[in-house]
């Protein structure tokens, strides 16, 4: 396991590369080299190389080939005429702690390559003269984490045909073209996508921000999704989770939606809940731009949020079975949009959602609020507001638990009486309604029904007896109260 330096300002490709002393000058002395597991490649920090570095040769699993950087100062930057980093048939690769930058083509190219890691790495300006960010095509195990990828042309993420695929924590802003999106992946599978923030608005003719296409058994939770024709594209897929993501901010066409599904190939077993859905067109939106005869069975739609829409929360346009129910919906916003021949069917249920009136709906940070008494509790249980088993339960009498919305327990501002919901979403939920989000980049929603309070007049509050799962709060204080007066203390 040898370490190899490589500073482009002071080395020389004479050296033997393999001391901070004696480092070479550039990738052509890398490239002669036979890496073995577990070597590294460390560029100098500051430093800029103007060539494609090609990685020929793989790690293991438990010792993979590792090009990163030393020293103290900026990121070194690749530009190249071609790819930044480019790979055929290389596995067991680990890629961080740089600077990609105008280059011709992507930023890192690999194909038929497993086990690469790209983390913690910059990537800015690049595809300029063939369309390219980081893209992986064929193969397997692939994680990109807590990078950045901004103003590149074409997808600022493309993969096709990877089984595994990870997204962690990764910004991609700006990625330019009429086909381009933020990420889009073919054919793949065993896929994560999480924690992720996607903006497209300063895109030029952007296409949309995330597509899958025909993914299995996909993750997609946590994410912040803006802009685009479109946020959440999975026309034809099996066993896809979207849940608890911010989308907001699409549009440009009359079909834009938040989410689409039911095109381009049979779709099966979607869980779509607990997202926010807000400032578009349609929210959900099961179509097809075709005639096609396609399966589309099993989609659960429930706990979401829909909010200023210029269509309905939900559009179905074809055959589907399914059910849409407990989400709340703007007083504002169309509930739903379903062809006459699906209702017939009765294959697409349509139950015990909640109209929230517009301008009732309070975002608020977890450590920004204080518990005073302990009339509704926060359960760990099954229930209908989250997917995650999180329920509101309440000791108010006439309701078990609020997750159980009741019909008959609607009352004049069209709030069902006593029904709350608890959310996480994205930085920009909070922005939008002009609040920190406080600790972390994730908070909760609180929809209050009975802003008047009980019949105490002391208001409703709360308090934590079963720990929350840490993807929702950082704090396991107690958490916050609403009082009659609708402001949350």
């Amino acid at each position: 396991m040898t370490v190899y330096y490589v500073n482009s300002a002071t080395g020389s490709n004479t050296n033997a590369g393999t001391s901070a002393d004696a480092p070479f000058a550039s990738f052509w002395a890398v490239e002669n080299l036979k890496l073995q597991p577990g070597d590294s490649v460390l560029l100098a920090a500051g430093t800029v190389y103007n060539d494609q570095l090609d990685l020929k040769y793989s790690g293991t699993v438990a010792a993979p080939i590792t090009i990163g950087s030393y020293g103290v100062g900026d990121a070194p930057v690749i530009h190249s005429p071609n790819d930044g980093i480019h790979s055929l048939y290389a596995s067991n690769i680990v890629i961080e702690n740089i600077k990609i930058s105008d280059t011709g083509g992507a930023a890192i190219y690999g194909g038929y390559v497993s086990n690469w890691t790209v983390r913690n790495v910059e990537v800015d300006h690049t595809g300029l003269t063939k369309s390219g960010s980081i893209t992986f095509r064929t193969g397997s195990n692939i994680t990109i984490e807590n990078s950045t990828i901004n103003d590149v042309n074409g997808d600022g993420i493309w993969i096709e045909k990877i089984k595994g695929v990870t997204l962690l924590n990764n910004t991609v802003t700006n990625a330019h073209g009429t086909a381009a999106d933020a990420v889009q992946l073919n054919d793949s599978s065993n896929i994560v996508i999480s924690g992720n923030y996607f903006d497209q608005t300063g895109a030029v003719t952007p296409k949309g921000v995330l597509t899958l296409v025909r993914p299995v058994d996909a993750v997609i939770e946590g994410n912040t999704i803006i802009g685009g024709g479109f946020g959440i594209s999975a026309q034809a897929g099996t066993n896809i989770a979207i849940q608890d993501n911010d989308i907001s901010g699409y549009g440009g066409y009359s079909w834009s939606y938040a989410i689409g599904l039911g095109d381009s190939g049979d779709t099966r077993n979607y869980d779509i809940s607990g997202n926010y859905i807000h400032d578009g067109v349609w929210g959900v939106a099961i179509s097809s731009a075709g005639t096609a005869t396609y399966v589309r069975e099993g989609i659960d739609i429930y706990g979401n949020l829909f909010d200023d829409l210029t269509q309905a929360a939900l559009k179905i346009d074809r055959p589907a079975s399914g059910s849409f129910h407990d989400n709340f919906i703007a007083s504002d916003v169309t509930p739903y949009s379903i062809s006459p021949s699906v209702i017939a069917a009765g294959t697409f249920p349509v139950s015990d959602n909640t109209t929230i009136e517009a301008g009732l709906t309070t975002l608020a940070s977890a450590d920004s609020l204080v518990a005073l008494d302990a009339s509704v509790s926060l359960m760990s249980d099954a229930g209908l507001t989250s997917h995650d088993g999180i329920n509101l339960a309440s000791d108010k009498t006439g309701s078990d638990k609020v997750g159980a919305h009741q019909n008959d327990l609607v009352a004049e501002n069209g709030i069902s009486d006593g029904t709350l919901l608890l959310r996480h979403f994205g930085e920009a939920a909070f922005e939008k309604h002009g609040l920190s989000p406080g600790n972390g980049d994730h908070g909760v929603t609180i929809e209050a029904a009975d802003l008047t309070g009980p019949e105490s007049g002391s208001g409703i509050s709360f308090h934590e007896t079963a720990p929350l799962p840490s993807h929702h709060m950082e704090s396991d204080t107690p958490i916050f109260s609403i009082h009659q007066d609708g402001v949350l203390h």
